[in-house]
């Protein structure tokens, strides 16, 4: 496969899964101006919602123990049999999800009294449920990456989407509910009805047509239905006597180190919504401030829609071209062309910012000037994802686990110093801090330890263009009508991508418009 034709798959992966999420994530954003207009900021329902998802979050991280990168490592190794990773993956997250939920219905009055939500055990109950299903559904929505069934992983997360929204929309609007009951009960009926279509995955593997030993025929038989893999694969159990056992063992081995890194950057993105209203002075209305910057967060999660497309299709594609002489090359553009496009998107969220602030109520719009900052703090750690290959590929997954513990404790000194006084907006920076960190770190001893040479001259070029127009844009806000806001704020993202097209996407090269291009020229 040649680097040309290997980037148009990264970008139809992209395109697919960022289809799935971006207009996933779209019609999610129906939510948001539901949920604002029906629970009023004053009442702090949507607090309540915004910190018990942070929670959400990362238990999620912990029940799934780093099983999805490890799971394409094992799975893309010579020596390893796909079907017996898929098994021990499932095992391991299945064996933590049962004792999670157990431990939360049996000790479900201390948790809610920690948590300060006494008579309101059921959210807790719900979102228990929520987290161990979404943890078990992880593993095979991976192995669909894993096999490249792009449109089947979309087609699923499709289906959650829009059943979950018709459900808020029969209750919210139809039945005129008020209570925040109802979100976590709508979200917990489709988790549920999902893990239907993953049973014959989950059953399937775990049938006895290969033990606990795992001979070579018996992997051979059962790889090939499942995986589609050639008949000749083997594993490492079955040549070094392992067995099963033995490769959860190398499996959790590789994976504890991505736990930490999970822990630490999940922390990155959630612990400021989980510390604020243990730091803010007023518990009350912390959990109405708490709501309004939840509600803002929303819009500026366009980079995590994107950054999360960029990974469920680049993530496999790593893994499988590490063989490969020209791996470092593509890794550096890959990385280029993700800087291009998230600056593209961060200009068109702020330019078209007086049509997009209303998706929320207008009682939560105060807190709109977090957008840009948390925007940027999203292209950090996406960049700090496409940095951390480097250790995943040698195996020294601790790496990972120092730089986003070291960015980490940054972004919480941040929040417990700042959060008293400047309320939100030190959880906005305080994510820039923390990424911030996690990414240079990452960038300078990766240099040392697996050099790539990233075009640095050219991506801060594209940075110190958003960065005027940015300016630019903000400095307009105040002094024109709206119309006129909007022409120049697309005049000026017209002129960015100009500049991408003029220096890092000829027009020869794209589909369709590049064939005519051609014939006129």
């Amino acid at each position: 496969m040649t680097k040309r034709t290997e980037m148009k798959s990264l970008a139809k992966d992209t395109a697919v899964y960022g289809l799935s999420s971006i207009v996933g994530r779209f019609l999610n954003y129906l939510l948001v101006p539901l949920y604002t207009n029906v629970i009023s900021a004053q009442s702090g329902g949507y607090g309540i919602v915004t910190n018990l998802y942070a929670y959400v979050a990362l238990i999620l991280v912990l029940l799934t123990f780093g099983m999805e990168t490890t799971f394409f490592r094992f799975a893309n190794k010579e020596d390893e049999n796909p079907r017996m990773v898929l098994k021990a993956s499932l095992a391991i997250v299945g064996v933590l999800s049962a004792v999670f939920l157990l431990a939360v219905f049996l000790f479900i009055g201390p948790i809610a009294g920690v948590l300060g939500y006494v008579g309101k055990e059921a959210y807790i109950q719900m979102m228990a449920c929520v987290v161990a299903l979404d943890a078990l559904q992880a593993i095979p929505f991976s192995y669909l990456r894993f096999k490249h069934k792009a449109i089947k992983f979309a087609s699923l997360k499709m289906l959650f989407i829009v059943m979950n929204i018709g459900l808020n929309l029969l209750y919210f609007v139809w039945l005129g509910k008020t209570d925040v009951f109802y979100v976590f009960a709508i979200n917990l009926v489709c988790t549920g009805f999902i893990t239907f279509f993953f049973i014959p995955e989950m059953v399937g593997v775990f049938r006895p047509d290969a033990d606990a030993t795992g001979t070579v025929a018996e992997m051979e038989a059962a790889t090939t239905p499942l995986t589609g893999t050639t008949a000749g694969a083997t594993t490492a159990g079955a040549t070094t006597g392992n067995g099963y056992m033995g490769l959860i063992r190398r499996m959790l081995g590789y994976s504890w180190p991505i736990l930490v890194l999970g822990i630490a950057g999940i922390l990155n993105q959630t612990a400021d919504k989980m510390l604020f209203p243990l730091v803010y002075p007023d518990k009350a209305q912390g959990t109405v401030e708490l709501g309004i910057y939840g509600a803002c967060v929303k819009i500026a999660m366009i980079m995590a829609m994107i950054t999360q497309a960029f990974r469920y299709a680049y993530e496999p594609i790593v893994f499988a071209k590490s063989k490969d002489a020209d791996k470092r090359e593509y890794y550096a553009q890959a990385m280029k062309y993700f800087v291009i496009f998230t600056l593209f998107a961060f200009l068109c969220v702020v330019g078209y910012m007086p049509w997009i602030e209303k998706i929320i109520g207008a009682d939560y719009r105060a807190g709109l000037n977090v957008v840009p900052i948390v925007m940027m703090a999203e292209i950090m750690m996406g960049v700090y994802f496409n940095l951390s290959f480097w250790y995943k590929l040698i195996d020294k997954t601790i790496w990972g686990a120092w730089f986003s513990l070291a960015g980490c404790a940054v972004l919480v000194a941040v929040n417990i110093l700042f959060i008293p006084r400047f309320s939100y907006m030190a959880c906005a920076w305080g994510g820039v801090a923390g990424y911030g960190t996690a990414m240079l770190l990452s960038y300078f001893v990766g240099q040392k330890k697996y050099p790539i040479r990233y075009d640095l001259k050219g991506m801060f070029t594209y940075v110190v263009i958003t960065v005027a127009f940015f300016f630019v844009m903000n400095d307009i806000s105040s002094q024109f009508p709206v119309w006129a806001r909007l022409l120049t704020n697309s005049l000026l993202i017209v002129v960015y991508l100009a500049v991408v097209v003029k220096q890092d996407l000829p027009l020869s090269a794209l589909p369709v418009v590049g064939r005519r291009f051609a014939r006129k020229s």
